[in-house]
């Protein structure tokens, strides 16, 4: 059941724009706003939602989308990493946080590109071409979404997942529950981050050490070791071009699990 609803939000999105436009066309032929009204089945015939609650829905729908794209993508460890690296750096708020999100943000694209591709070649567009019905378009547009979630998983972290929800044993990728899936992947994605995180914050660590041991044995007690420590990390990280071997290393961090 849990699936079923991740299904149908994530289908009330992509359909949503089709239907709006037919109900945009409709509404300003007639020149009114269809009141909110529900109608049940009669005869026979399914109940009958109005456009205005249709669209009251898709909105409530649509605000689950970012919170969706987080947890199930690549964003997480990206940005996680990133604040680790601004924190060991003793930058304060610099970069800031929008530049942080926006360069998490295109690394995600980059990264995300071949399993979007994939998502709107075996689900999307053969909903829109008419080859396929919503239900089988979301299954086979899900299809690359998991299969990289899973590759990104720690058995360990799926096995708990699995215990917690008292599933049975999997026989393969497709007897596992997307609601299950998901916890498992971002308890892995959380854990990668602060390995890497761990890793950037060492040097950094070593020259705080260096710096309040010789301000120490100068006798410079007053004077504060970040005020001398930031120089030499800010040193430190252009002369070792921190950026490009952060960057490559978050984006082989994905391609090596895969």
């Amino acid at each position: 059941m849990p699936s079923r609803f991740l299904l149908a939000i994530l289908g009330i999105a992509i359909l949503a724009p089709a239907f709006w436009a037919g109900s945009a066309v409709a509404e300003e032929s007639t020149g009114q706003v269809q009141p909110i009204e529900i109608k049940l089945g009669e005869d026979g015939q399914a109940p009958r939602v109005s456009a205005t609650l249709g669209m009251l829905a898709t909105m409530t729908a649509l605000a689950f989308i970012p919170m969706l794209l987080v947890m199930t993508t690549s964003f997480a460890r990206i940005i996680i990493v990133l604040g680790f690296l601004r924190q060991a750096l003793s930058t304060q708020q610099t970069p800031p946080n929008i530049v942080l999100i926006g360069i998490s943000l295109f690394l995600t694209v980059f990264i995300m590109g071949p399993v979007f591709d994939r998502m709107h070649r075996d689900g999307l567009d053969p909903y829109l071409k008419g080859k396929a019905t919503p239900t089988e378009a979301l299954q086979k547009g899900l299809k690359p979404l998991r299969e990289f979630m899973a590759q990104q998983t720690h058995k360990k972290d799926l096995a708990l997942t699995l215990e917690l929800s008292h599933a049975g044993q999997p026989r393969d990728l497709d007897d596992v529950p997307t609601t299950t899936l998901i916890p498992a992947f971002m308890l892995s994605e959380l854990r990668t981050a602060f390995q890497m995180g761990f890793l950037l914050f060492l040097p950094f660590l070593v020259i705080d050490l260096v710096v309040g041991s010789v301000l120490l044995s100068m006798g410079m007690i007053m004077l504060p070791p970040v005020m001398i420590s930031l120089p030499l990390k800010l040193l430190l990280f252009v002369l070792a071009d921190g950026w490009y071997l952060v960057v490559r290393s978050l984006v082989a961090s994905f391609a090596a699990s895969g």
